[in-house]
């Protein structure tokens, strides 16, 4: 037997050897037919087009679901449409892009209109009248159909005609109780004793609010005023005329 012949047939031996060592492997990994039945396990071979859609499907669920938090939080801290980068609205109209029947996007344009609105309504009580109309208008930019818009038109309208005086007050100056403020309040305070008008103190915090008060009565001392406090973002002051 020539030399050649032996590589020959060392050549086809190991080549047979990895084919059963193969086979054996396989058979191994894989259970039979009759074990998978009686596992009760289906085996079925899913195509790679099938696991690379649903890893997509994976990763879109994921970006809804971060977009929808991201959006919520917003909300929550008041960040409707702005900033242009941050806002609630622009979260709320992805998801929508992605999902237009997307239930909770659906829902959270619809409060952030209505926070708006409860915005400009109670611009409106303070007398801030400009705040109130924009207030008004982002409303009707999401959603200038929305049945509530109407009536906190109507209640602009209302206050603006009250005939009730409005003190629209510097925050700097109230934060400082500088003098400048106080002579505000001392005006104020006189205008309410010349009116019999009540008082409607609004402060971002209870002390500053109570301080308020305490100039506009020292100011008119012997004299009762009348009113309440409200705690809210800006400093103001409300005098309501009594009715004729």
């Amino acid at each position: 037997m020539t030399r050649t012949m032996i590589r020959s047939i060392c050549t086809l031996m190991l080549i047979a050897s990895l084919m059963l060592a193969c086979q054996t492997q396989r058979q191994a990994s894989e259970p039979s037919e009759s074990e998978s039945a009686s596992l009760g396990v289906s085996i079925k071979v899913l195509s790679d087009a099938t696991v690379v859609a649903g890893a997509a499907a994976a990763d879109r669920q994921r970006l809804l679901a971060d977009l929808l938090y991201a959006a919520l939080q917003a909300l929550a801290d008041d960040r409707l449409l702005t900033p242009v980068d941050d806002n609630a609205h622009a979260r709320f109209m992805r998801v929508l892009a992605y999902d237009p029947d997307n239930a909770i996007a659906l829902q959270g344009l619809q409060d952030i209109v209505v926070r708006y609105l409860q915005l400009s309504e109670a611009a409106s009580h303070r007398g801030l009248f400009d705040q109130a109309h924009r207030l008004l208008d982002r409303a009707r930019f999401v959603d200038d159909e929305h049945p509530d818009i109407a009536k906190t038109w109507l209640t602009l309208q209302t206050e603006m005609n009250s005939g009730d005086l409005f003190f629209d007050l510097d925050d700097r100056d109230f934060a400082n109780r500088n003098a400048h403020a106080q002579q505000q309040l001392a005006d104020i305070a006189r205008q309410a004793k010349q009116h019999g008008a009540f008082f409607l103190i609004t402060a971002p915090n209870d002390d500053l609010a109570r301080w308020m008060f305490g100039v506009m009565r020292e100011a008119v001392a012997g004299y009762r005023l009348r009113g309440n406090i409200e705690l809210a973002s800006q400093t103001s002051v409300r005098l309501r005329m009594p009715s004729d």
